[in-house]
């Protein structure tokens, strides 16, 4: 029996968070029917496209159900709220104020199923002066504080490759949040409304910085934490421009770092000693040793190494490395390649879409 077969998912979301909450529930084996309205997911329409929709919106969506609501009829809003007695948890991603207007608010909707499990993803929550404002992840990353320190000193903050607010807030959080409030109706009978807000959540990920700011130490900024490039915790450029990852905090690693750059044991100390100084000047010897090599090289040499220093790959080469193949990343299912969920459950459904 699939994890969560029991579960019936109403979703009504677009776009990436509440789609890619829906999309992890729906691996674990919820039955996820999802809302399209007439107004169709941008997201469809991404290229490359594959039978007639973008291959993200495959990746979303494939092991979901679907079904056609106009949301402004008042017959598909009934039809809605008949769907209510059999589906006991909503996702949904508008603004506040919007599914009230629709008549499909939590209030309304627990008054059918006092069961139901209600969860509003939005940017900035139900309250609060924002509640109202538009954003995207960029928005939420650079409310957060994340953004500012998350960058090089003197440099403008870089966008992200991927959407950090929209789906370690965002989705994650919507799942964890779904999960828990099963597990208490379990005990109440009851169901309740979640408020996810990804700016929320984002804010929360300056959990070791921010916990260490607030307790009167100093305020994170570029490049002067231990994790953000103010120690030699950095990337390293070899000879013909490519990164390797260096994490060779713990000695061990370290000593082991050290000697496989030819470096002198003599100076462990320079980069255990976490002044500024004293870490400018170790990273400086850890470019200066990188430089002497291509990237190949470096990439067989730490093959054989185990020192926490890794390459810096691009995503075609992810797909290739052999523990990423190992680990059957990626997803035949489909009859094309996806990204496979990154947790393994006995009796994972089949792709639907």
């Amino acid at each position: 029996m699939q994890a969560l077969a029991q579960l019936k998912i109403l979703d009504f979301s677009t776009l990436l968070p509440g789609p890619y909450a829906s999309m992890l529930l729906a691996h674990m084996g919820a039955q996820v029917l999802r809302v399209q309205a007439p107004r169709p997911d941008m997201v469809k329409f991404l290229p490359p496209q594959i039978q007639g929709q973008s291959a993200a919106f495959w990746q979303l969506n494939a092991y979901k159900q679907e079904i056609a609501l106009d949301l402004k009829q008042a017959q598909d809003v009934a039809k809605a709220k008949s769907l209510i007695q059999e589906y006991d948890i909503v996702i949904e991603q508008f603004r506040p104020g919007v599914m009230q207007r629709l008549g499909l608010d939590y209030e309304t909707l627990a008054a059918l199923n006092p069961r139901l499990i209600y969860c509003s993803i939005t940017g900035y929550g139900q309250t609060g002066p924002y509640r109202e404002r538009a954003g995207h992840d960029i928005n939420y990353l650079a409310l957060s504080g994340l953004a500012d320190y998350s960058r090089r000193q003197n440099q403008a903050p870089v966008p992200q490759g991927t959407q950090i607010a929209d789906i370690a807030g965002g989705s994650h959080h919507a799942v964890m949040s779904i999960l828990a409030a099963v597990i208490q109706r379990q005990s109440t009978g009851q169901g309740q409304h979640l408020d996810i807000s990804m700016t929320d959540a984002a804010f929360a990920l300056n959990a070791m910085t921010g916990a260490a700011a607030l307790a009167g130490g100093e305020a994170p900024s570029a490049e002067n934490g231990w994790l953000n490039g103010g120690t030699f915790y950095d990337y390293y450029a070899t000879s013909d421009g490519r990164y390797m990852a260096v994490g060779s905090l713990e000695p061990v690693f370290l000593a082991k770092l050290l000697e496989t750059l030819a470096i002198s044991a003599d100076y462990l100390p320079l980069f255990q000693d976490f002044d500024p100084k004293s870490q400018t000047q170790a990273k400086a010897l850890l470019t200066q040793a990188f430089q002497q090599q291509d990237f190949a090289y470096w990439c067989a040499r730490f093959a054989q190494v185990d020192a926490c220093v890794e390459p810096v790959l691009t995503f075609t080469e992810a797909c290739q490395h052999p523990q990423i193949q190992a680990r059957a990343l990626i997803d035949q299912r489909l009859g094309f390649p996806q990204l496979s969920p990154p947790f393994t459950l006995q009796d994972q459904p089949e792709a639907t879409t």
